[in-house]
């Protein structure tokens, strides 16, 4: 019990120490399936990953991801199944901001998609990225 009463501030900055090392670990879960534009691009390619964006039709037809399927969030449960029925396939979901793709993920994870995700950042992060997109 001494050697904590005169050391204690040494056992503060090893535990602060410790906090920050674990930081990276605790933020990079909270953001778990979260796929940036690049990693999307990656399995798009090399896994003929199938995209899914959760948007509206209206929003769909504005602009959406080159090779998307549209199906709305709404919607998602009942017409996924028929659309990509192949559940072994990566799943990309997307929307225009992230959000909705988001919650799209675990409906998927929910129908047996194990290896769905969301684009981070949506539609707008891929633009951001300069990739293309297509208009209905």
């Amino acid at each position: 019990m001494k050697f904590l009463i005169d050391n204690w501030m040494l056992i503060s900055i090893a535990i602060a120490s410790g906090g920050m090392l674990l930081w990276p670990m605790v933020a990079g879960g909270m953001n778990a399936g979260g796929l940036n534009a690049a990693g999307a691009v990656q399995l798009i390619n090399r896994e003929r990953a199938v995209v899914v964006d959760v948007c509206e039709p209206a929003e769909f037809a504005a602009g959406h991801v080159g090779g998307a399927k549209n199906i709305p969030l709404a919607d998602l449960e009942a017409r996924l199944p028929a659309t990509v029925k192949n559940k072994a396939l990566p799943l990309i979901l997307v929307c225009a901001s992230g959000a909705r793709a988001g919650r799209a993920v675990a409906i998927a994870k929910k129908l047996g998609y194990e290896q769905a995700q969301s684009l981070a950042g949506g539609l707008k992060a891929w633009k951001e990225a300069n990739l293309p997109v297509e208009k209905a």
